[in-house]
């Protein structure tokens, strides 16, 4: 009866912000594609817009996959603690990073930023589980 209540009786409040979050990642991807594509009909196919979504979609995989990677790590005891909320901080500010790296130098440089923040990431996990600890 506590879990119930503590999900909602039927599990509509958390449907009704699945169902925000699902239309507003589709509306996000819609756009891009919408503007990659006039990009690509006017002959720039490596155009700013192109590696906006590109970099945009990198992002949001990459949360997807922390995210489940870190609840399945805490459920199985692996981990003692992962807080999903604060990868949303780290995505923006590496993510800016990473397209204004993209954008100046290239493709293989931005996915060095993008690789090199995702094991900043893994170090901040294991540092704040206990690994570096004597």
């Amino acid at each position: 009866m506590a879990r119930e209540r503590a999900r909602g009786i039927d599990g509509r409040a958390e449907n009704h912000v699945t169902r925000w979050a699902v239309l507003i990642f589709v509306t996000i991807m819609a756009l891009g594609a919408v503007t990659v594509v006039a990009g690509r009909f006017f002959g720039k196919s490596g155009s700013r817009a192109s590696t906006l979504v590109s970099v945009i979609a990198h992002w949001l995989a990459a949360y997807v996959l922390w995210s489940f990677a870190g609840g399945l790590a805490v459920r199985h005891g692996l981990l003692e603690v992962y807080h999903p909320a604060v990868f949303p901080l780290l995505a923006v500010i590496a993510g800016t990073w990473h397209y204004r790296v993209q954008v100046r130098l290239g493709r293989e440089q931005g996915r060095m930023v993008f690789v090199g923040c995702q094991l900043a990431w893994l170090g901040i996990l294991l540092a704040e589980n206990g690994l570096f600890r004597n």
